[in-house]
């Protein structure tokens, strides 16, 4: 059963009030993708009332007031894509479609956190304002923000909110939810790990203070240094307290939540999630986001990738979480019951699907290490296995009415090429790839790999090339379609020329580019703003205005509408040489 939508849902379930109301920025889907479904659930199922106000108009207060006052509190996301990201492309223009929305409309404002927000303090002027979801959780410090090209002040002051919850936010919740239930004011829940709060006094507690908000703002190094900090205190074992003052004000982060337990997270994932959009849409439209993982399991979280661009170290953490075999098995069991199961599951994995164990016996007793990347560069310490995974996926492959179980997220290359046993790589061929296989080079220049934290393209080579071989051992068509990025810290004309050149070396053209998109508290966005490496404080370079067309031109080399760029880009790098072969590229 959904949760209450309106006032009827409620009457049904015999409610005169709410403990909380939920308010999402994207259509109500009740699915463990998204977050907002999975606090939901965990506050159900502690015996919590809880109510969804998906996409609500915001130009003014009523639909908050749907409900009637929330008994504790209002919760506040702007869903599971930051509202900036979701509403605008790299290039700052609209986008045109909104595949989280029913008629893919947009519904959600920019900023929805802070419209949300506000809004709920309209309704309702006494009511505990509670934030969480990416949006929150990125923007729970100052923080550089693109669309104004500007350092933005802490979330949680611009929204005029009480409290934050940033990470996933599962126990967060139920622990703030338990101090409003036994009447402690909101002002007074200070002591909840993963929360951010304001306060005028900081003296009583150890922490690390960092740079204040004034000299953020006037010296983009103060920027680069406080960013460091708080990329080292991501993880409860070996964090502190932080705190960055505004004024009067201090705005507070608490430590991070405890990692969950095996037992925590199938509990989670095992909830009675419906799995599917609300029916109130089937008159507008499917909600497109939800079609993509209906179908999908999640089995971990957390990850040791390091790439710079990702923000997942931030929201996540480091360190990976699985669900157990025997949760996985059976949530797909209870799939195979759905009356509209086609037999195919279409991903079983998350932000990274073959990162399926604990990486590192060190990190469960001293957390992630402050200044050491896992995999890229590789640690000597790192356990290299896919065999959890692998008796996963062939368990779910047996199962009755499962025709096939395809991965669909994040396969991590350069860690499937370090397992020297090479069963998953071949099954992953064999049963798991839906003809195309998406994984994420991203360049091929080593400095420009570097800069992102990622390995040498000679591994993305071999991976390739092994790839092709088993396909034909096996007897299967299938490809390898790769995620490029242009324009990224320390990528100038010349890496960009360089990749071109591979591309036409190996027959490969883009039909789609990412330029580098610089979201809230990623290393790289840090170093796009202040033009060094806030790791190393060394200077990095940063493409800007049409050298970023030039980039994207050079990827796209074989569409003749780009040959103006391309020759622009090989005159000013004096590559003089290349001007005509590349005018031939776009006759092939």
């Amino acid at each position: 059963m959904f949760l209450p939508i309106n006032k009827k849902d409620m009457q049904k379930r015999n409610w005169a009030n709410a403990d909380f109301v939920l308010v999402t920025g994207d259509a109500y889907v009740d699915h463990p993708s998204f977050g907002a479904s999975i606090i939901s659930r965990v506050l159900e199922n502690s015996g919590y009332k809880v109510c969804i106000l998906a996409q609500p108009n915001y130009r003014d207060c009523e639909d908050f007031k749907k409900f009637g006052p929330p008994r504790l509190g209002f919760l506040i996301t702007s869903g599971v894509v930051e509202s900036m990201v979701n509403n605008y492309t790299v290039n700052k223009k609209p986008r045109k479609l909104d595949v989280y929305s029913p008629d893919i409309k947009f519904k959600r404002p920019d900023r929805a956190t802070i419209v949300y927000a506000n809004l709920a303090r309209q309704a309702y002027k006494n009511i505990p304002i509670i934030l969480g979801g990416i949006e929150a959780s990125l923007r729970r410090l100052a923080h550089y923000d693109y669309w104004q090209d500007k350092i933005r002040r802490s979330i949680l002051l611009d929204s005029k909110a009480d409290l934050l919850v940033y990470g996933m936010g599962e126990n967060s919740i139920l622990e703030i939810a338990e101090s409003l239930n036994t009447g402690l004011s909101i002002s007074d829940i200070t002591f909840v790990n993963g929360t951010v709060y304001k306060t005028k006094d900081v003296s009583y507690f150890e922490h690390i203070e960092l740079p204040t908000f004034t000299e953020l703002t006037t010296d983009k190094l103060n920027y680069a240094k406080s960013f460091k900090i708080q990329n080292e205190n991501t993880e409860y074992l070996n964090s502190k307290i932080l705190t960055e003052k505004y004024g009067d004000w201090y705005v507070v982060q608490n430590l991070p939540t405890p990692l969950l337990t095996c037992k925590e997270l199938d509990a989670i994932y095992e909830l009675p999630y419906e799995k599917n959009s609300h029916p109130s849409y089937k008159e507008i439209g499917e909600i497109k986001a939800a079609l993509e993982i209906k179908n999908s399991i999640t089995a971990n979280r957390g990850c040791i990738g390091g790439c710079n661009f990702c923000a997942l170290t931030y929201h996540q953490g480091r360190v990976v979480q699985a669900r157990t075999e025997q949760s996985i098995i059976s949530e797909a069991i209870l799939l195979t019951k759905t009356p509209d199961f086609k037999g195919y599951i279409s991903d079983v994995g998350g932000p990274t699907a073959n990162f399926m164990d604990n990486m590192c016996s060190k990190q469960l007793k001293l957390g992630s290490c402050k200044d050491k990347s896992c995999i890229s560069p590789l640690c000597k310490n790192l356990k290299i296995t896919h065999q959890k995974y692998l008796s996963i996926l062939r368990k779910l492959r047996n199962l009755p009415k499962i025709k096939k179980v395809f991965i669909r997220s994040g396969i991590r290359y350069d860690y499937l090429m370090l397992d020297k046993d090479k069963s998953f790589f071949k099954e992953l061929v064999e049963h798991h790839v839906s003809g195309q296989l998406r994984v994420a080079p991203e360049h091929i220049s080593k400095k420009v790999l570097s800069c992102m934290g990622k390995p040498n393209i000679e591994i993305y080579d071999q991976f390739v090339k092994d790839f092709k071989t088993l396909n034909k051992k096996l007897g299967k068509k299938q490809y390898i379609v790769p995620y490029l990025m242009s324009s990224h810290p320390s990528c100038d004309l010349n890496s960009s020329i360089e990749l071109m050149q591979y591309l036409n070396k190996n027959n490969q053209y883009p039909e789609q580019v990412q330029d580098f998109y610089p979201t809230p508290s990623t290393l790289s966005t840090v170093m796009y703003y202040t033009k060094v490496n806030p790791l190393t404080m060394e200077k990095i370079y940063v493409p800007t205005g049409r050298e970023k067309m030039m980039q994207r031109a050079l990827m796209q080399y074989k569409n003749p509408k780009n040959y103006s760029l391309i020759k622009e880009a090989l005159i000013k790098t004096d590559r003089l040489d290349l001007i005509g072969a590349t005018k031939n590229y776009s006759r092939k």
